[in-house]
């Protein structure tokens, strides 16, 4: 269900961009947090961004910190990060299992674990970090989202993505009725060009 709800959302954003390709098109929607073992697991973070701020200098950097046991203190650990158009795969117990999944427009930073294991349990963090360019100045801004990753043998349902699953189907409704009040807006203004046209012909 989720699946199918996803490729639904991914074909009506790609109508939108076709019906009004100058506006980015970017939905928040939060990461899962269930993986199994073995298989690959998507961290999603997004970080979307106003029209006029789409020039922007983007870093990413990305950490983990395993769950912490009786006794023992776990350690923040610094994994993946993006900078000066480049990704860069640090030295650690996730090197050669990492994958850059963002987007062009670097409105989503997310990354993808390879070969998911018991030990990649724990807290992962997704700093951005953005410098605007402007004419006049040059503003920054910053966020942090976290991700409770659980690793199972098997695919279980949680309320995670029962959420998950619920927001899409929100988005999924905002953005029809948006995509809905586009497409009357440009045949309205179509009509009207048209008007506009017979009336200087006559």
């Amino acid at each position: 269900m989720v699946t199918h709800t996803r490729v639904h959302l991914q074909t009506l954003v790609l109508l939108i961009c076709i019906v009004h390709p100058s506006r980015p098109v970017c939905v928040d929607v939060p990461s899962e947090t269930d993986a199994v073992l073995g298989n690959s697991m998507k961290l999603t973070c997004i970080y979307c961004m106003k029209r006029d701020e789409i020039k922007a200098k983007t870093r990413v950097n990305w950490y983990f910190k395993p769950n912490e046991e009786e006794g023992f203190k776990s350690n923040k650990t610094h994994i993946y990060k993006y900078e000066i158009n480049r990704t860069v795969e640090l030295d650690g117990p996730f090197k050669g299992r990492l994958a850059w999944n963002g987007s062009q427009d670097l409105q989503e930073v997310s990354i993808r674990i390879i070969n998911v294991t018991f030990n990649d349990s724990g807290v992962y963090e997704c700093n951005v970090s953005r410098e605007f360019e402007f004419d006049f100045y040059k503003p920054s801004a910053f966020i942090v989202k976290t991700i409770q990753l659980k690793v199972e043998a098997k695919a279980t349902g949680s309320a995670a993505a029962l959420y998950s699953e619920v927001m899409m189907y929100v988005l999924l409704v905002c953005l029809t009725f948006w995509l809905l009040v586009e497409m009357v807006y440009c045949y309205r203004k179509i009509s009207q060009s048209d008007e506009e046209t017979q009336d200087a012909a006559h």
